[in-house]
């Protein structure tokens, strides 16, 4: 069977959609939850491992918390790229405060870090808050 692999963020299924269909709107076969979004989606660990490991398209990450000022200064530019780069890469947010073991299981040392996974491995990563133009930017290299 053909198509790219994309790991439902909401429930963990793995789907596979045909590479011409990403444009128009696939759905979980599991839960019915879009796959493809112009949002930036929370995540937990295994969802995030999961969706690491698996998707075909690439998956960029900002492991943020609540209490640090960048991480809110950057969060609207992250939405911002997110709706930029929807059906070309996915970005998921992951709340470091609420999973803890983030940090120890991909090294994140400061917050904001993106990183950017792709055919089931690390590609790039990159600390500090930055705008949506150079977020775009950095995942499209």
């Amino acid at each position: 069977m053909s198509g790219l692999k994309l790991t439902c963020l909401d429930c963990g299924q793995i789907n596979r959609v045909p590479s011409e269909k990403l444009s128009a709107g696939p759905k979980c076969a599991t839960c019915g939850a879009r796959l493809i979004t112009d949002k930036a989606v929370e995540v937990d660990m295994a969802t995030l491992q999961k969706a690491a490991r698996n998707d075909d398209l690439p998956l960029v990450v900002d492991f943020w918390a609540p209490w640090c000022g960048p991480c809110r200064m950057m969060a609207p530019e992250f939405s911002k790229a997110a709706q930029a780069m929807s059906g070309k890469a996915r970005l998921v947010k992951l709340n470091t405060e609420a999973q803890p073991a983030a940090g120890a299981t991909y090294g994140i040392r400061g917050i904001p870090t993106m990183v950017k996974f792709q055919s089931g491995r690390e590609v790039k990563r990159q600390s500090g808050a930055v705008s949506a133009q150079a977020i775009s930017s950095w995942i499209g290299s």
